[in-house]
């Protein structure tokens, strides 16, 4: 972000708080990298830009060299683009002062399709180019060539919500096309069947062919549900922009942690875990032990249970020998514990005992915080087979993993018909398919829960479900779970806010509400009545008089009851709520005071530092170190008092 900001080291360096010991660390690092890079007579990818703003900036001559040289400038994506960028077209383009006629600036961008923040870009490059350059002529493009009416009316409805922007309306002159399709399903897997069947009926009823469709999901961690019912059905696909979820590096880690626990002799999945995470073993160390299991015919395993004993291993001594020693007793404790826990259990301790799960927690790496996602997505999936299988060992839940996993399992292409695309959203950004599932749709999923006490990344969020509405060109589904699963977990989430802004006369609801829903809604509320009250809220719905007049189904084409809507509170005469908080609070909301100490499942171990608002509308602000001060709605948070 440094770079992105034009600061240089020396600039940086006159910014720290020596008492910061985090600013000192960037610092001395980002001074040491760039001398490097200047020794090595190199330029990263940053420096590409920043050091030719520097150049037209320091040198007039040059600046007006290129301003008689590039007289009309275009850039495409103008909304995603950083600061950086944005003062590299200012000085390509000019002023003027040099006496050179400032160049033909031309930008083509749409505000409502910036979605890349998290890589430095910034809004306010587009939405402020007309303060930048008052000449400028603004021309709005509303008309769209993709999708039908439809689809633009619900992805304008989402939009439309956020404050700021520039107001724009898509038409198309296509047709109204079919509804979007809607559905209720009470779990991830229920999500991910129903999407895998009404793939099947669309080819058989309408020739839609694999390739032609196109399932989102907010976060990797999503795809594996739908992975699995895919390759039970038979259903060929491939996930774009990311790796297969049992081929992902965490989850093979993990797995190789259980399958060494499970058998001691296993020398390929004992060698790759060995020094993950980073425990001070080389590969010297590991050679030393490799030689000695051979020398003395042993299998890999046992020699490193040799460098706990007194002779020990040959070549092997002080420090080495110690933390050799240190990961054997790790994983002849992780054994004794699997003897008598679920795999589930195991699972959880391989990843504590080993600090697998703190180093990527403790990271600022956004891509680490999407492997604990999957990680507790694999916790998930050991939780569901210890249900299945009550009586179902280590061993059991490994051959279950391998027949998934397999991939002489999974289909790789229909017979001319392609495969189904699986992606993240912001993996979507410029495609379009005819057909196209939106999934995961819930307040904590999508939008994302780092979102939902920040409005500016909430905003973002927003424009993330505009970009995923509009990929669809025929055919636009928009799915939510009642009941996601986090960490063994089941976690009931609310419908997600984008639901609530979609016309009720564009939405086709195939299932209106979940199983549970359904029997809440025949018993007249939940707990202490907050389902009672109406909304879906936490995966709940009540139609007030208007569901127990009109009756609500929940079968193919089942329509909303008067005055109704998914993600909103019928109340009275229509008085509507917001989806987020309309449903039952956690029943543990922590009663917290600044400076307790807590844990997230997310973010680690935390200090509160500040609290706002009591009960159901308490809001507190944790300190977590490495990972920053977060600011959380506490009854939908995971957190605990320590």
């Amino acid at each position: 972000d440094l770079k992105n900001e034009l600061v240089d080291p020396d600039d940086f360096a006159r910014t720290v708080n020596e008492a910061n010991p985090v600013e000192v660390a960037v610092r001395d690092a980002y001074r040491i990298y760039q001398r490097r890079l200047k020794e090595a007579h190199a330029l990263d990818f940053d420096d590409l830009i920043m050091t030719t703003v520097n150049l037209l900036q320091a040198f007039p001559a040059v600046a007006e060299h290129y301003h008689r040289r590039f007289r009309h400038v275009l850039v495409d994506e103008y909304q995603d683009t950083n600061h950086a960028q944005y003062q590299l077209v200012k000085e390509l383009v000019g002023s003027g002062d040099d006496g050179v006629e400032p160049a033909e600036l031309t930008v083509v961008g749409d505000s409502d399709q910036s979605i890349y923040a998290f890589r430095g870009a910034t809004i306010r490059n587009i939405e402020e180019f007309e303060e930048d350059y008052r000449d400028a002529t603004t021309i709005l493009l509303e008309q769209n060539y993709r999708s039908t009416q439809n689809i633009l009316s619900a992805a304008n409805a989402v939009i439309s919500k956020n404050d700021g922007r520039r107001k724009k309306n898509l038409w198309t002159d296509s047709g109204t096309g079919a509804k979007v399709t809607g559905y209720v399903a009470d779990s991830e897997h229920d999500e991910a069947r129903f999407i895998a069947e009404e793939i099947d009926k669309l080819g058989d009823s309408h020739g839609v062919k694999p390739a032609d469709v196109a399932v989102f999901y907010r976060t990797n961690a999503q795809s594996r549900a739908l992975e699995e019912v895919f390759i039970r059905a038979g259903q060929p696909y491939k996930v774009v922009g990311g790796t297969r979820f049992y081929e992902r590096r965490e989850i093979k880690d993990a797995i190789a942690y259980l399958r060494a626990i499970d058998n001691p002799d296993d020398t390929v999945n004992l060698r790759r875990i060995l020094n993950v995470p980073k425990r001070g073993i080389g590969d010297r160390s590991e050679a030393m032990v490799a030689v000695h299991a051979e020398r003395e015919g042993k299998s890999f395993g046992e020699a490193l249970a040799d460098s706990a004993t007194e002779a020990g291993i040959f070549g092997l001594a002080g420090r080495a020998q110690r933390l050799v020693s240190e990961f054997h007793q790790l994983m002849v404790g992780l054994r004794e514990f699997a003897a008598t826990a679920s795999p589930a259990e195991i699972l959880d301790a391989a990843l504590d005992r080993s600090g697998y799960l703190a180093e990527l927690r403790a990271s600022e790496d956004p891509q680490d915080a999407t492997r604990v996602e999957n990680l507790a997505e694999l916790h998930a999936v050991a939780a569901e087979f210890a249900e299945s299988e009550p009586e179902g060992t280590l061993g059991d839940f490994l051959e279950r993993v391998a027949l998934v996993a397999d991939s002489d399992q999974i289909p790789e292409a229909g017979e001319g018909g392609g495969q189904i695309t699986l992606m993240t959203v912001h993996t979507a950004k410029g495609l379009e398919f005819p057909v196209v599932f939106v999934t995961g749709m819930e307040d904590g999923t999508f939008p994302h829960a780092r979102s939902l006490t920040d409005d500016s990344e909430l905003a973002e969020e927003r424009r993330l479900a505009y970009v995923a509405l509009t990929r669809a060109r025929e055919r636009l589904y928009v799915s939510r779970a009642a009941v996601r699963t986090s960490w063994g977990s089941p976690q009931q989430l609310p419908a997600s806010r984008f639901l609530s802004d979609i016309p009720d006369e564009v939405m086709d609801w195939r299932r209106i509400a979940s199983a549970m829903d359904s029997i809440r809604e025949e018993g007249g509320g939940y707990g202490s009545g907050g389902y009672g009250s109406g909304g879906w809220g936490r995966g709940g719905f009540r139609g007030g008089s208007g569901a127990s007049s009109g009756g609500v189904t929940t079968t193919r084409g089942a329509k909303r009851p008067s005055g109704s809507r998914p993600g909103r509170s019928t109340r009275g005469s229509g008085e509507q709520t917001p989806s987020f908080g309309s449903g039952t609070p956690r029943p543990d909301v922590p009663n917290l005071a600044v400076g307790d100490r807590v844990t997230h499942d997310s973010y680690g171990l935390g200090t509160v530092v500040a609290l706002e608002g009591s009960g159901s509308s308490a809001v507190a602000r944790i300190d977590f170190g490495s990972t920053g001060t977060k600011r959380l709605l506490l009854r939908y948070t995971p957190v605990e008092k320590l």
